[in-house]
């Protein structure tokens, strides 16, 4: 096996990395309409936070829910797009990996929506 040359630390390299992954949140909010959908769920959500006065370790499992919806909605369009460029004809295995990619944020959505039911439902109830 080949070793890999070392490659020393550069600040300007990493400050590009972070350009990178900028244009990346870029071109996702300006291609992917569920993830518009996430935004406005998350913008939602954020705002009944402060309507409601969450406490702070409640703001913390929201920030890390929110969190993992978002980023669950750019790995999945990641691997639609990278599907896409290697399979761009209709194919059942590459149909199969798209599907089952959407599951996986889904799955986070649900598990989202169960979360801020147990920290919104006792807040909603209380004001009533």
């Amino acid at each position: 096996m080949e070793k890999q040359p070392v490659i020393k630390f550069s600040i300007n390299a990493r400050i590009r990395s972070f350009s990178y992954a900028f244009a990346g949140i870029k071109a996702v909010v300006k291609t992917q309409h569920n993830f518009w959908i996430h935004l406005f769920v998350a913008v939602f959500v954020i705002s009944a936070g402060l309507f409601l006065g969450l406490t702070r370790y409640e703001w913390v499992i929201i920030v890390l829910t929110i969190g993992f919806v978002l980023s669950a909605e750019i790995m999945n369009s990641a691997i639609e797009n990278l599907v896409d460029f290697l399979s761009p004809e209709t194919n059942k295995k590459a149909g199969l990996i798209k599907d089952i990619a959407a599951a996986s944020v889904l799955i986070s959505a649900l598990a989202a929506a169960i979360v801020g039911l147990i920290i919104f439902i006792p807040k909603i109830i209380r004001l009533l």
